[in-house]
């Protein structure tokens, strides 16, 4: 699919610079407007597990067992796209998403936490095709019709209003886009999100789930990748009812 660059996007390139000691580095601006408010959404009615970390497991073991290849496979990320990375931490995915999609691609990294981003940034300095921007626990601040795919992966049980980030992911994605997200299939004190619980939130802002794949069985924690669909439009903050455990 061709690169399809939506004006505004100039000013995000400034945020590829360099910077001082990550706690101490600029600040990283959005890459796109604010959408609906946040408090117009139902909270969630099941436990937010808090950000402890930029990284969900040390790279050279996701890659022993073939995580990034696997999902970005079954996403069908290909060259020339635009792919959001939501909750991109230490960037794991971020770089080899930048490989993937190349230099006619793009790859928008978002995260709600500043000092990963700073080290983020310094980390893909020099990929051209990446740009790092900060985003809101309910609105990933991503610019209108940017997005072939976007990618959730280990962190959807941490966001703290996830009916309102769906909803105003749906502008920023492009007719036919998917959405995988990949989570444990467990409570999310511990960290994970039941498969049926991510189905149902989801689905209250309209997604439609197209396919699931195990990434990882193992008891009593296994890895999943849920594929969904966006609605045409977000739902009215108002009609969207939350799901309980």
């Amino acid at each position: 699919m061709p690169n399809r660059r939506p004006l505004g996007l100039a000013l995000a390139l400034v945020l590829l610079s360099s910077c001082g000691e990550a706690q101490e580095a600029a600040p990283v601006a959005p890459l796109g407007p604010a959408g609906l408010a946040a408090s117009r959404f139902p909270a969630p009615v099941r436990p937010v597990a808090p950000v402890v970390s930029d990284r969900w497991e040390a790279e050279d073991a996701r890659e022993r067992v073939g995580e990034a290849e696997r999902v970005l496979g079954w996403l069908g990320v290909a060259p020339g796209q635009s792919v959001a990375d939501i909750g991109a931490g230490s960037g794991y995915y971020t770089v080899r998403l930048a490989q993937r999609v190349g230099p006619g691609g793009r790859v928008l990294a978002q995260d709600v936490v500043p000092r990963y981003l700073a080290r983020l940034r310094e980390r893909v300095a020099g990929l051209p095709n990446v740009l790092v921007g900060l985003g809101e626990p309910g609105d990933p601040r991503l610019p209108a019709a940017s997005t072939d795919v976007a990618i959730l992966v280990h962190m959807y049980h941490e966001i703290e209003q996830p009916y309102a980030l769906l909803a105003n992911l749906v502008p920023a994605l492009r007719p036919g886009a998917r959405v995988g997200i990949v989570d444990v299939d467990d409570a999310t004190p511990r960290h994970g999100t039941p498969r049926a619980l991510l189905a149902c939130e989801l689905a209250a802002v309209g997604y439609r789930e197209v396919a699931f794949h195990w990434l990882l069985e193992r008891a009593p924690r296994s890895e999943y990748l849920a594929v969904f669909e966006a609605p045409a439009a977000p739902p009215v903050p108002e009609s969207v009812r939350p799901c309980t455990p």
